[in-house]
């Protein structure tokens, strides 16, 4: 795990902000999963147009965070269709209070 790229991704407000609102999703986003055609369990995941809607930032600059995001193992995303949903990787996030819990 590379701890100098997570504290990166989480240095800008707008991904943090992002990983506190996946935190509770049903709390923060509208329900998701409408435009597919077979009703299936997202895991809590939120697709980019709610993220984007909700962060008030253009699509390419959502898109950009969450691929940071998600390329230092703080997000999981899952493909349906067209559509990507991306929701908090839990174990990432456990090990990183580890980290800051016991070494720092």
């Amino acid at each position: 795990m590379d701890y100098i790229e997570i504290f990166k991704a989480l240095s800008n407000e707008t991904r943090l902000n992002i990983l506190c609102w996946l935190r509770e999703p049903e709390k923060n986003f509208p329900p998701q999963g409408e435009n597919l055609s077979n009703p299936i369990d997202l895991k809590g995941g939120i697709c980019v147009s709610s993220i984007q809607e909700k962060a008030g930032a253009s699509q390419s600059t959502i898109s950009n965070y969450l691929d940071i995001l998600q390329r230092c193992g703080l997000l999981l995303s899952e493909r349906h269709g067209k559509w990507t949903y991306y929701r908090r990787n839990e174990e990432t996030i456990k090990i990183l209070s580890d980290y800051i819990g016991t070494k720092l």
